[in-house]
């Protein structure tokens, strides 16, 4: 891991990836993005040990990417939800799945679909519906499994 006072590097990617840069972390801001908000849903989605996941959640709340939300009181539960820093993620998500898509391809397509909520369309490399314009990011578009993922599963 880089030194966090940054003496040699004056660099943003540096910081940026001091937060989000190790594997578990971006995937579980994705997890979170695609609709797993609880701890369990959580752990089935990413298949992530209790201790690592716990230990990531607490990273991404402490530097504002999460929030945590009660949702039970006996036991103690909660929600993860995304801050206005976390759903900025977004596109860079979207661009390096779309990076992993191209250079990576899975033999049966994407293994995730992206789509437009409001018309069905998908994102383009500008972040905007390929089919009506619209600028596409969390609270507008869904996600469903592509062939890859059924083909896998």
């Amino acid at each position: 891991m880089l030194a966090r006072d940054y003496e040699t590097q004056v660099c943003s990617i540096a910081r940026a990836l001091e937060v989000i840069g190790e594997r578990w972390s971006l995937l579980i801001v994705r997890s979170v993005m695609q609709g797993h908000r609880r701890f369990d849903a959580l752990q089935a989605d990413l298949g992530i040990t209790r201790s690592v996941l716990t230990d990531r959640l607490r990273r991404l709340e402490g530097e504002g990417v999460l929030e945590r939300r009660p949702y039970q009181t006996r036991p103690e539960r909660f929600d993860y939800l995304l801050t206005e820093k976390g759903l900025a993620l977004w596109p860079a998500l979207n661009h390096l799945m779309q990076w992993g898509d191209r250079y990576y391809p899975e033999p049966d397509g994407p293994p995730v679909i992206v789509e437009h909520v409001g018309c069905g369309g998908g994102p383009d490399g500008h972040q905007l519906c390929d089919r009506c314009g619209a600028p596409l990011g969390p609270g507008v578009i869904t996600t469903r499994s592509g062939r890859a993922a059924a083909a896998s599963g």
